[in-house]
């Protein structure tokens, strides 16, 4: 019989448990309440020892997604994943509109950078061009939900760091500097493990999964004006396309 080794390609097999696990969760194979196979079945499925069966299963518990009960077993805890749709008009705060009590976004500062290849690209500027870099992270009713870098080009807009601390919301940056109306030019939507600083900042266990989006805005006429990438908890999001 062949056994699976601890660590398969960087990946320690307890972290991929743990990741089936919540894709299982995620895609709607296991709903809020829902009891989980029992150790020994889910050792059997990843060809596992119940040690680093327990282990995943420990850490799932750190992040609120599944819960032990004496006696009963283990439960998906999960609360409802917040649904945010994407589409040609983008809007974070209306997007989860009736979802959340409040939704607030702490910004972490503004900082010049030279735009790299991929950032002039879609900016449509030469690399090394300056740009402004955003970042920020958005909770809804206090739950950290999305951390989010923006690029956008300093000549178009020299001043956007203090006219968001001023005004809070783009919109009404944009707004402030003539752009009455944006629309979101393209989308792409990844998926991958959080970083250090990203488990940190969105309050996660190691090995939770983010939901990445790639996405460029445009003015009225067709001009890129953002290029942003949002980093969302996948147990506590989804995308909608």
């Amino acid at each position: 019989m062949t056994v699976l080794k601890d660590e398969l390609g960087g990946v320690a097999l307890w972290r991929r448990i743990a990741d089936a696990i919540r894709l299982d969760i995620i895609g709607g194979k296991l709903a809020s309440g829902d009891r989980l196979p029992t150790e020994a079945l889910l050792a059997e499925r990843f060809s596992a020892n119940r040690h680093t069966v327990r282990r995943a299963l420990a850490v799932l518990a750190e992040e609120g997604v599944v819960g032990a009960e004496q006696g009963r077993g283990t439960f998906v805890r999960s609360a409802k994943r917040l649904s945010y749709p994407i589409g040609k008009r983008t809007r974070f705060t209306e997007g989860l509109a009736g979802q959340a009590h409040h939704i607030g976004t702490q910004h972490l500062g503004a900082r010049l950078e030279n735009a790299t290849a991929t950032i002039a690209k879609a900016l449509a500027i030469r690399p090394g061009e300056k740009v402004t870099r955003i970042d920020g992270v958005s909770s809804a009713d206090g739950r950290p939900i999305s951390r989010a870098t923006t690029w956008l080009p300093y000549r178009r807009f020299p001043d956007i760091g203090e006219r968001i601390e001023q005004l809070h919301r783009m919109t009404a940056v944009f707004s402030s500097y003539g752009i009455d109306d944006y629309s979101r030019a393209s989308t792409r939507i990844s998926a991958r493990h959080a970083d250090v600083e990203e488990t940190k900042l969105l309050g996660l266990a190691p090995g939770a999964i983010l939901l990445v989006s790639e996405a460029v805005d445009v003015d009225s006429e067709g001009n890129p004006i953002s290029y942003a990438l949002s980093r969302f908890p996948a147990e506590r999001m989804e995308l909608v396309v």
